[in-house]
């Protein structure tokens, strides 16, 4: 990689090392994604001292200290925050990130030798687009609907649904573009979860959530109450159950009664946020504002289904929420959160 040139002398232009720009934070590869800026960011410190400031005069010993402490504090952050992201790997170029609502792919293609010379790059770019949507449809077909359903057994059963999706899948948004030293390009492209949640989610209002009664004088098993007023959202923590996430799941109570559902919220809010939202843990899920600041805490019971999507809760909780959702609405709103693996 070439060095920058210094300035004239007397510039106040700021140097910085081709090697820390944000955009070669992008690993070449989704599934290093949860950890890669971390070890990029660590093991580029040592180009620090390359930062020059003020027409290239090198920095004092303080000011580069200070400047290692802010790298060193902004990658631990970083690879925090992609550690805390709920993304499910598919295939060796696609990843659904549940937690942005967002499906991505990668596509890399070669120059053709045989192109002229001026052309090969702009047609490896637009090979590489085409190797991205194909692995954003792989990507997408894999994605769970419900916990018996995934978006490939819709599209296989419904040509409609099929060319609908495929046409929304063609409107990808290209988030990066690398140029490689072995010449070949790679792109990263992404679709909103939104627009395929408006193909897939059944029509339809919502109505009264319902479950099956607890026993009488039951304490609702595992539920930590808000410390005071209405609820604004529900957690369920399903922490060591294996729970897949889905674009529809359900919350059933032990007899297998559904107590939130597609049918229970409000289609409008599902298709702009999801049906729930995922955390890897409940402090995240309780500072996430599609729940925060008051939300309950109910511990799941176990998961169900071919996708283990659906999550159980007990009869008392479950009586609970029915009981909750008469005078509060962030059911229907989908203000739900569930902590997964």
């Amino acid at each position: 990689m070439n060095e920058m040139a210094f300035p004239a002398p007397g510039s106040d232009t700021v140097l910085i090392s081709p090697l820390l720009r944000l955009r070669n934070l992008q690993p070449t590869s989704l599934s290093e994604r949860p950890c890669k800026p971390f070890h990029f960011c660590m093991s580029k410190l040592r180009s620090l001292p390359t930062l020059l400031l003020h027409g290239g005069k090198p920095m004092s010993r303080s000011n580069m200290l200070r400047a290692t402490l802010m790298a060193t504090t902004l990658a631990i952050f970083m690879a925090s925050a992609a550690l805390a992201q709920v993304t499910q790997t598919v295939g060796a170029s696609g990843a659904i990130d549940w937690s942005q609502q967002k499906l991505r792919s990668t596509g890399i293609a070669a120059p053709n030798p045989n192109l002229p010379f001026g052309a090969q790059r702009p047609a490896a770019l637009e090979a590489a687009k085409l190797v991205a949507l194909r692995n954003l449809l792989q990507t997408v077909n894999g994605m769970a609907i419900t916990s018996e359903t995934t978006v490939k057994n819709m599209v296989l059963e419904n040509d409609e649904i099929r060319t609908s999706v495929e046409g929304y899948v063609r409107g990808f948004t290209v988030v990066d573009t690398r140029y490689m030293s072995d010449t070949s390009v790679e792109v990263d492209v992404e679709v909103p979860m939104a627009g395929l949640a408006d193909l897939l989610l059944p029509p339809g209002k919502a109505v009264p959530v319902g479950g099956a009664p607890g026993p009488v004088g039951y304490p609702p098993a595992g539920t930590a109450a808000p410390a005071s007023g209405a609820a604004t959202g529900l957690i369920i923590n399903a922490k060591g159950l294996s729970v897949t996430p889905a674009m529809a799941p359900k919350i059933l109570d032990e007899d297998g009664n559904e107590v939130y559902g597609s049918k229970y919220v409000d289609r409008e809010w599902a298709v702009k946020q999801g049906m729930v939202g995922y955390a890897k843990d409940v402090p995240s899920a309780r500072t996430n504002q599609r729940v925060a600041p008051n939300p309950l805490v109910i511990n799941a019971v176990k998961a169900l289904g071919n996708n283990k999507a659906d999550v159980v809760i007990s009869n008392a909780d479950a009586q609970m929420l029915k009981q909750r959702s008469e005078s509060e609405s962030f059911l229907t709103k989908c203000q739900v959160m569930v902590v997964v693996d």
